[in-house]
């Protein structure tokens, strides 16, 4: 059964290693016919932590988590759940904070 659970102990133990408020992760692990699902859930102070500089620690974590699927011989997949109330700066360039005094503007 330890096995099993390898990989989300594994998650639990970088991430919250990373994190400022560790009580609040969260990991929720699905098994189905494409593998395994690893869903984590940070404060939403931490997401930058677990994102990194251009998404480089987060890239690292999914990597980690990967090897140590293959080595318990699962597909295992991790999603990074944006906490409620986060802005992100790509949802900023969909539609800029400006943007109706520009439309405004062009009138």
């Amino acid at each position: 059964m330890a096995k099993e659970l390898s990989d989300k102990d594994f998650l639990e133990y970088i991430v919250k290693s990373l994190v400022d408020h560790p009580d609040d992760v969260k990991i929720d692990r699905k098994v189905d016919e494409m593998g395994v699902l690893l869903s984590l859930k940070v404060n939403s102070e931490d997401m930058g932590q677990i994102i990194g500089k251009a998404g480089s620690t987060a890239r690292s974590i999914r990597s980690l988590v990967r090897i140590v699927g293959l080595k318990n011989h699962a597909r295992v997949n991790l999603k990074i759940e944006e906490p409620e109330g986060a802005s992100r700066a790509r949802g900023a360039r969909k539609s800029p904070a400006g943007a109706s005094e520009l439309e405004e503007l062009k009138l």
